[in-house]
């Protein structure tokens, strides 16, 4: 499971059973609660706003090359922030790492002026400019992180363009397997065993690697199978896109506007206003 599914947002309200009086700042809270997301949150803002107080952790602790880093953060609200007075803010060796992300951070049972501890994870990944991502966990007991050592996030441009890959092809394979109607309804977009999901990547590298007719061969097959599993609505818009990019590096715009009209034809009418695809072929048509 990758960790987007991590991420969701909350399904149920946080409880509390705090205390009515709030303990001192410098007290350390007891806090029980229940949460209606994976306890396993993604930190926000670490290769933003705390930028470099990450990479001054990494450097204190020494994580050099794949480095990583497990140990106790503590949670603190900020009512102070202009951006977001409901902010909680996650401090290691008493400087802020980054936040809460909103959704979590709304009605989680912590006090102003208290701190709460909770267990961190840091990955970092060597670059021109900060590589990392880092984890708290909310729930009780020992962590279930949704990524160990030695089982990594995806940092580098190359690990995230493989992770999106690998996501959609392991929930094309989950659909299949399940049967009944989600399996025969990712069955109409099959193509060549592929799902056109799955061709997202291949374009985009076949692109970057200059193979533009390759590039379009992929981007047909997937407009076939886009359009199989359409269901009455417009087929998914990117592979046209990305055929009629390819058109016109080419110099051919018969061929850009034959495709953009191809998806105009196999969509209802009421879904062609204000796409991309048909303002496109608008430019296209008025300087004829």
């Amino acid at each position: 499971m990758g960790i987007g599914s991590w991420l969701r947002e909350a399904i149920g309200r946080v409880q509390s059973t705090q205390a009515e009086t709030a303990p001192p700042a410098s007290a350390r809270s007891v806090v029980t609660f229940s949460i209606g997301f994976h306890p396993c949150v993604e930190v926000a803002g670490t290769t933003t706003f705390a930028a470099s107080a990450v990479a001054a952790l990494a450097h204190r602790k020494g994580l050099a090359e794949r480095g990583y880093f497990e140990g106790q953060a503590q949670l603190q609200r900020q009512p102070e922030n202009p951006i977001d007075p409901k902010a909680v803010a996650v401090l290691v060796d008493g400087e802020q790492v980054g936040c809460l992300p909103s959704y979590a951070a709304k009605d989680f049972p912590l006090p102003v002026g208290a701190s709460h501890p909770v267990p961190y994870q840091l990955h970092v990944a060597p670059g021109k400019k900060l590589l990392a991502k880092a984890y708290v966990w909310l729930g009780e007991g020992k962590p279930e992180w949704a990524h160990t050592r030695d089982n990594p996030p995806a940092l580098t441009t190359k690990e995230r363009i493989n992770d999106s890959h690998n996501q959609k092809t392991a929930m094309v394979r989950e659909a299949l397997s399940e049967g009944g109607a989600r399996a025969q309804q990712f069955r109409r977009g099959m193509v060549d065993g592929v799902h056109y999901l799955e061709l997202v990547e291949p374009i985009k590298q076949l692109k970057r690697e200059g193979r533009l007719n390759e590039a379009l061969v992929l981007c047909y097959k997937a407009i076939e199978a886009a359009e199989r599993d359409r269901d009455g609505r417009e087929p998914a818009p990117w592979y046209t896109e990305q055929a009629a990019i390819v058109h016109r590096k080419l110099g051919q715009k018969d061929e850009e506007i034959a495709v953009l009209k191809r998806w105009i034809d196999n969509t209802p009418k009421s879904r062609r206003a204000g796409s991309r695809i048909a303002e496109r072929l608008a430019k296209l048509e008025g300087v004829q």
